[in-house]
C-alpha cells in the first residue's frame, strides 16, 4: 500500500500541548457523558446479538463395547485468566458416533469482548441414562475430547459454521495433536429478534420542575425487567437543558433488546443533577406494543411518582405527560449479515513516538519494555484491541505507521512506517505490529510535535482506494498518543474528509495529559465536527478513552472503545444504501 514517509518542519520538543485554536465540547456535553456513567453503573451495556448455536460431530470415538457412545456436549465459558465457567449441556443421544444434539445453546455476541468457549464431549455410562443431564457428575463419565474457538470465529464464517477437530487433553495420555477423535461441528444463526428495529420519538408535556432556580433538565432511561435484581437499562434519550416540554431524539430499541413486544418497560423521566443524584420526575411502565398503541392513539400517558414506603408503597398520579410522537417497526440488516456476506474489519494503528513519552529505555517512559513482560501502555493497546479486531481481517495483514519521531536519515516525520521499509507499511498480525514496534522503538529518535493530520490521512487515503475498487472493506484505525494534538484543526478537517470513507477511528490517550480538547473529536462529546470550510461531518467516526481511567487487566477500556464500532458500521452502510447481498455496482458499491 506503499510508504507515507512526511517531511516535518517542526522538529524536537515532542508532545506539545496545543496552545488554543481548538473547540470545546458543547453545553449538552458534559451531562450527556455523565448519564452514560450513571447508566453503565446501573448494567448498561453495548447492544448485542442474540446467537442461537446448534451441535452435531463426526467419527467420535468409540468407547463403549458392546453398542456406540452415547454423547453429550458441555460448554464453558472461557475467562482471560483461564477460568472455566459451566455455560450448557446438550441432551444425551444414544448409540451414535454422528450425533445431531436437538437442544440449541441461546448466547449473546458482543462485538467488543473476546468470547473463548470451550466444548467437552463426554460419552455418559448406561448407568446413568435415565438421569438428568444438568445432574450428571462429568467425572464418573468417559471424555471423548475437546475443542475451544471464539464465538467471534464462529459468526464472522460466510456459513457460520466451524468444525473443530476434537482433542484430548484430560489425564493420562493427554494429546497435543488430534488422534482421530472426531469433530465437533458447531453453527450459529442469529435470532430474528435481533434484525427488529423500533425507532421511538417521546415527547414530554408540562414536566414537573425540580429545580428552585431554574427548569428541569430532563432526560428518558428505558430499562427491562429481569429475573432478579433491578431492572437493566437498555436505551436512554439525551439531555435537553432547562426544558418542561421536551422533545428529543429517535431512540432505537431491537425486540431482542427488551425480550419481546409485550415484554413491560419501566420508563423513568429524570432530571439531571451534576453529582449523579438524578431526580425522578416520574416514571410509567409499558410494553413496546403500548407504547406503538398510544402512538396510534396520538394520546399521552400520564407519569406516576411512587410515594411512601413498603405497605404504604403508593404512586401518585403527576399531570407531567408522555408522548410517543413516533414509533416506526423495521427488518433491518444487522451487522453479522453483512459479515456472513463477506465485508470485512481491516485494522490499523499509528503509534505516538514523541519525545514527552520519556526515553524508552529508563522505567518511567511510557514507551518502557518491562523485561519481567509486563506490558506498557502501549503494547497493551495494540494487544487488546488487537485481539478482538483481527476475527474479522481474513489475511490478518495490518497497515502499522508511527509519528513525531525521526526515523533513521530523513527528518521528522509524522507517518513513518513501523517496519522500517520505504516501501509497504503492512505487518503480519498482532504480534507483527508488536515486533515492528519493539524494533521501532530503538531505531528512531523520538521528537515532535503531536500531530494527527498526516496518519488519519494515510489511513483515508487505503479507505478511498478501497472504496474505488468496490472492496468488500471496512477500515478501523487504532491511534494511540500521549499527548495533545497541536495540530487540531487540521485534524478535524482531516475527520470531517473521511467521515464519508469505509473508515472509523480509534484513540486512545495514555499517561497523564489534559485530553479535554482531544474528546472534542469524538461526537458522543459534543456536537457533530466542523471542518475549517464549514463542512459538517456525515457521520461520527472517532471513539476517545483515556487508559488512566482504568486499572491494569481490566477489558473495560477496550469495551468503551469497541462498543459503538458496530453502529459506526452500519451508519455507513445505511447512509449508502450498502445491502449484505447486495452485487457492487455503481449505485450501490462499497
Amino acid at each position: 500500500m506503499g510508504s507515507c514517509w512526511s517531511d516535518g518542519s517542526n522538529g524536537g520538543g515532542g508532545g506539545m500541548v496545543s496552545g488554543g485554536g481548538g473547540g470545546t465540547t458543547s453545553s449538552a456535553a458534559t451531562p450527556n457523558d455523565a448519564v452514560d456513567h450513571y447508566l453503565k453503573s446501573r448494567g448498561y451495556n453495548g447492544l448485542f446479538s442474540q446467537i442461537e448455536l446448534s451441535f452435531s460431530a463426526s467419527n467420535l470415538r468409540d468407547r463403549d463395547v458392546i453398542s456406540k457412545s452415547d454423547a453429550m456436549v458441555v460448554v464453558y465459558t472461557k475467562g482471560r485468566d483461564g477460568t472455566l465457567a459451566e455455560l450448557f449441556r446438550t441432551e444425551v443421544v444414544l448409540n451414535s458416533l454422528s450425533p445431531k444434539w436437538i437442544k440449541n445453546l441461546t448466547i449473546g455476541y458482543q462485538f467488543e469482548i473476546v468470547q473463548t468457549l470451550l466444548f467437552r464431549v463426554y460419552d455418559i455410562d448406561t448407568q446413568f441414562r435415565n438421569s438428568k443431564e444438568e445432574l450428571l457428575k462429568l467425572d464418573e463419565q468417559q471424555f471423548l475430547g475437546e475443542a475451544t474457538c471464539t464465538l467471534s470465529e464462529i459468526v464472522t464464517k460466510s456459513n457460520r459454521t466451524v468444525a473443530l477437530e476434537l482433542m484430548r487433553k484430560e489425564g493420562v495420555g493427554a494429546q497435543t495433536q488430534p488422534q482421530n477423535n472426531g469433530k465437533l461441528i458447531v453453527h450459529a444463526e442469529e435470532s430474528l429478534a435481533s434484525k427488529t428495529n423500533t425507532e421511538l420519538v417521546f415527547r414530554g408535556l408540562n414536566l414537573e420542575s425540580k429545580d428552585t432556580f431554574s427548569k428541569s433538565d430532563p432526560f428518558l432511561v428505558i430499562s427491562k425487567f429481569v429475573e432478579h435484581g433491578a431492572p437493566i437499562p437498555v436505551s436512554k434519550t439525551e439531555v435537553l437543558k432547562n426544558d418542561l416540554n421536551p422533545l428529543w431524539k429517535p431512540v432505537s430499541l431491537s425486540v431482542q433488546q427488551v425480550g419481546s413486544k409485550d415484554s413491560p418497560l419501566v420508563i423513568e423521566c429524570l432530571d439531571f443533577n451534576g453529582n449523579g443524584n438524578h431526580d425522578l420526575i416520574g416514571k410509567v411502565q409499558k410494553s413496546l406494543s403500548d407504547l406503538e398503541k398510544l402512538h396510534l392513539a396520538g394520546q399521552g400517558i400520564n407519569l406516576v411518582l411512587p410515594t411512601g414506603v413498603g405497605h404504604k408503597h403508593e404512586d401518585r398520579v403527576l399531570k407531567s405527560q408522555l408522548f410517543v410522537d413516533k414509533f416506526t417497526e423495521t427488518v433491518q440488516h444487522t451487522f453479522l449479515e453483512y459479515l456472513a456476506s463477506g465485508f470485512e474489519l481491516n485494522f490499523m494503528v499509528a503509534i505516538d513516538f514523541t519525545a514527552s513519552n520519556g526515553n524508552p529505555r529508563l522505567p518511567d517512559s511510557l514507551h518502557y519494555i518491562d523485561p519481567t513482560g509486563r506490558l506498557n501502555a502501549y503494547q497493551r493497546a495494540i494487544v487488546e484491541v488487537g485481539e478482538v479486531l483481527q476475527f474479522y481481517d481474513s489475511d490478518k495483514r495490518f497497515p502499522a505507521w508511527g509519528f513525531g519521531a525521526r526515523p533513521i536519515d530523513i527528518p521528522v516525520s509524522h507517518c513513518f512506517n513501523l517496519n522500517g521499509s520505504s516501501t509497504y507499511c503492512e505487518v503480519d498480525g498482532i504480534q507483527g505490529i508488536m515486533n515492528a514496534y519493539n524494533g521501532a522503538l530503538f531505531n528512531v529518535s523520538f521528537a515532535g510535535p503531536t500531530l494527527f493530520g498526516p496518519v488519519i490521512n494515510a489511513a483515508a487515503t487505503i479507505a478511498s482506494d478501497s472504496l474505488s475498487q468496490s472492496a468488500k472493506k471496512y477500515y478501523v484505525l487504532l491511534i494511540i498518543t500521549d499527548g495533545v494534538i497541536t495540530d487540531l484543526q487540521e485534524t478535524r478537517d482531516s475527520i470531517v474528509s473521511a467521515s464519508d470513507l469505509p473508515l472509523s477511528i480509534l484513540i486512545v490517550g495514555v499517561g497523564g495529559a489534559d485530553y479535554k480538547e482531544m474528546e472534542v473529536l469524538d461526537g458522543d462529546k459534543g456536537e457533530k465536527l466542523e471542518s475549517s470550510t464549514g463542512r459538517i461531518a456525515s457521520r461520527d467516526i472517532v471513539q476517545f478513552v483515556a487508559l488512566r481511567d482504568i486499572q491494569y487487566g481490566e477489558v473495560s477500556v477496550v469495551e468503551a472503545l469497541l462498543a459503538e464500532l458496530p453502529t459506526q458500521f452500519l451508519t455507513y452502510m445505511r447512509n449508502r444504501n450498502i445491502t449484505p447481498t447486495s452485487t457492487n455496482t455503481s449505485s450501490s458499491s462499497f
